[in-house]
């Protein structure tokens, strides 16, 4: 006689649901990392001023060629050279008419750091690399006169700035960049 053994079985059914509500759980609870960019507001389209005049030497005009070479004022310079370069040209103060400004009013650099414009152009070829290379120097600029700014004139660090002061920062030292193509 033959003895048939009986092989218990497992439902699947049930495997098939576990696996799915552990699908759904780390679908829900895992973290989407966001895009990375450049923090720039940019102006509304009613915003967008006509063409202005600025005084020459209130713009500081950079270029970075097809081949990822940094051109300021027409002298080749490289990157790490940038950050100082374009601190020195903002705080140059040439009108004396800025009091918290450390420049050497020297006469080919902006009148005052509120009018002093970042003019930046690329070349077809430029790299995004090197774009954003240079962006990241302009706003180290920008950053290390601010925090100067912040130590020298408000006594505190600009980790410990309140809103009020912080817009006192940013009027100090307004940001003008432009990547439209100068005249």
């Amino acid at each position: 006689m033959r003895r048939s053994k009986l092989i218990p079985e497992v439902n699947a059914g049930s495997m098939a649901d576990i696996a799915f509500l552990l699908l759904i759980f780390f679908l829900v609870t895992a973290t989407i990392p966001k895009d990375t960019g450049i923090n720039r507001k940019l102006a509304k389209e009613n915003e967008i001023p006509h063409p202005i005049t600025i005084q020459e030497r209130n713009i500081l005009r950079i270029v970075i060629n097809n081949n990822d070479e940094i051109m300021v004022d027409d002298d080749l310079i490289l990157i790490d050279e940038l950050k100082d370069l374009v601190a020195s040209f903002i705080d140059n103060n040439g009108d004396g008419t800025c009091n918290y400004c450390n420049g050497i009013k020297n006469e080919k650099a902006s009148n005052n750091p509120k009018k002093a414009v970042v003019s930046l152009q690329t070349g077809t070829l430029t790299s995004y690399n090197q774009f954003i290379e240079v962006q990241d120097e302009l706003t180290k600029a920008y950053y290390q006169l601010r925090q100067t700014y912040s130590q020298n004139v408000l006594k505190k660090e600009v980790e410990n700035l309140s809103k009020t002061d912080l817009k006192k920062v940013k009027d100090a030292y307004p940001f003008i960049l432009s990547e439209a193509l100068t005249k």
